[in-house]
């Protein structure tokens, strides 16, 4: 088992500052909005009043990732129908993924029905976020210019950007927040660009040992996004459950790695085997109440470098794609 690690120079806030500066210059190539709130932060609309597109989500996904991942659409998806893919790797897989891309920090504003409510995703986390798990990687941001993505459908209260700019100990004109309603092209780009960020997680929750890991790819097929919210959501989350696919490179014995392998596809959930629409419903809509073990791709690839080995489990499941993703 390796300790791990990670890079204390790599600041994944830098690294992004080229892509929030393309989104904002050639917003309306994107199809994007940009304003400043009354506090001069930045805010980029990719889906709710501006109706962004599938380039724009392939940026929003690189800029979740701190600027250490590539997010490409292919046509090779593995299916008849649904051709198009997300294809996603990474320089530093458990910075981009864990220490950035994962939507950890929870933000929420006000009480009852109006109360807003969002998940943080990309390198603002790194600054301001409580989260334990950067007590685990032992590893932030100092405080600058930076950005977090919001998948929301509105425009969140001012208190939520004031909220982050406190913990992130910054100036309000030092702050962009991005917004991807799940229901918008970009949105659903974007969260079918988790795929591999899905596999990292996973991986953590196994308690494999996150120095172990070397490197890796993964990949998903486009959902057609829809304008219900909960059709969307469910549509994203099948992308991955039932078509993604991940390529694991570690270290360490075989044993491990093969472990690693069965564990990990989205088929060793007791959750696994309706839409995740349909699971989310027949809990009662509480999110909590569904295996944690879900989450993941489809079918995963474990290579252990140390032995040159490789190790494979799960399947495609293109008959319940085709339940979520409609006719």
């Amino acid at each position: 088992m390796s300790e791990l690690q990670l890079d204390g120079s790599i600041n994944v806030s830098e690294r992004t500052r080229p892509l929030v500066a393309a989104l904002c210059e050639h917003a309306a190539a994107y199809r994007l909005g940009v304003s400043r709130d009354d506090s001069g932060v930045t805010i980029i609309d990719a889906g709710i009043d501006a109706p962004g597109g599938l380039e724009a989500g392939r940026l929003i996904a690189e800029i979740c990732m701190g600027g250490l991942g590539q997010v490409a659409l292919s046509g090779a998806a593995p299916f008849a129908r649904w051709r198009w893919q997300v294809d996603v790797t990474s320089l530093h897989p458990v910075i981009a993924c864990l220490g950035s891309q994962y939507a950890g920090w929870s933000l929420s504003h006000g009480e009852g029905k109006g109360a807003f409510f969002a998940l943080g995703s990309g390198p603002a986390r790194a600054m301001g976020s409580k989260e334990p798990l950067f007590d685990e990687l032992g590893w932030r941001n100092p405080a600058g210019e930076t950005v977090i993505v919001l998948e929301v459908d509105r425009v969140p209260p001012p208190e939520i950007a004031q909220k982050i700019v406190s913990r992130c100990g910054i100036e309000p004109a030092q702050l962009t927040l991005i917004l991807t309603p799940t229901s918008s092209l970009a949105g659903g780009m974007q969260i079918v660009a988790r795929v591999l960020e899905v596999a990292l997680h996973k991986v953590h929750e196994l308690h494999f040992p996150l120095g172990d890991i070397v490197d890796g790819a993964a990949s998903a097929p486009l959902p057609p996004p829809s304008p219900d919210f909960m059709t969307a959501m469910g549509r994203t989350n099948d992308a991955i459950l039932f078509g993604g696919q991940v390529h694991l490179y570690v270290r360490g014995d075989d044993e491990a790695a093969r472990d690693l392998a069965e564990r990990l596809p989205s088929s060793a959930s007791r959750d696994f085997g309706k839409p995740f629409a349909q699971v989310f419903k027949d809990y009662g809509y509480d999110f909590y109440k569904v295996d944690p073990m879900l989450f993941s791709p489809a079918r995963a690839l474990v290579t252990n470098v140390t032995s040159g080995n490789s190790f494979e489990a799960g399947d495609l499941h293109e008959d319940l794609l085709a339940q979520s993703f409609g006719a």
